[in-house]
């Protein structure tokens, strides 16, 4: 009975320790959302993912066009008429092959819009991430947390600016990096073929 007396009375210490501590932490809250529609790396990666999604939806468009094209031969009798029996067998091959693809393409445009998302989260967690590290040393914070995990923050611990303005930052500094890079190579392979 002591034991569990005591064990109650330690367990009781340990949680109103750990809650003192909660309590007297800094917290800051970031916008996950605000940071991925508002960052410039956040407007990059949902326009590369927007070309993605273009051009897998033109192939769809373009495979559905020529179905219609198709399905509208197939409804002029006086065309199915004028057909040899082969031409036709073509023509139902010819639409049956671009059902499939048709199927193919669409299932492959959802399979590519969710790992493009996928990674569009994947990499804008990593950089949200870095920038609310920076913003917290800077602002002595002990955490920063999504604000969708919050039901209240005061006005003052909403970093989200703070880290876009990080995160911008931190993304003018990789394409400065990048150019270079491209005008460091544009010469080497001009100076490559003075050689020769």
């Amino acid at each position: 009975m002591k034991k569990l007396t005591s064990s109650i009375l330690l367990a009781s210490l340990l949680l109103a320790g750990s809650t003192f501590a909660a309590d007297n932490a800094l917290i800051g809250v970031v916008n996950f959302t605000t940071c991925i529609t508002d960052s410039k790396s956040g407007k990059k990666e949902q326009e590369n993912m927007e070309n993605v999604r273009n051009q897998m939806a033109s192939l769809i468009e373009d495979t559905e066009k020529e179905l219609k094209e198709i399905a509208a031969k197939f409804e002029d009798t006086e065309l199915l008429d004028s057909l040899s029996p082969k031409a036709e067998e073509e023509m139902k091959v010819k639409y049956q092959a671009l059902q499939e693809d048709l199927g193919r393409y669409q299932n492959q445009y959802y399979q590519v819009l969710q790992h493009a998302q996928y990674q569009l989260i994947q990499k804008m967690s990593g950089n949200i991430a870095k920038a609310a590290e920076t913003i917290a040393k800077q602002k002595n914070l002990d955490y920063v947390i999504n604000k969708e995990a919050c039901f209240y923050i005061r006005s003052d611990l909403d970093m989200t600016n703070a880290v876009i303005t990080e995160m911008d930052k931190a993304f003018e500094v990789q394409a400065a990096k990048k150019l270079s890079e491209n005008s460091d190579a544009v010469l080497e392979a001009g100076a490559g073929s003075e050689k020769q």
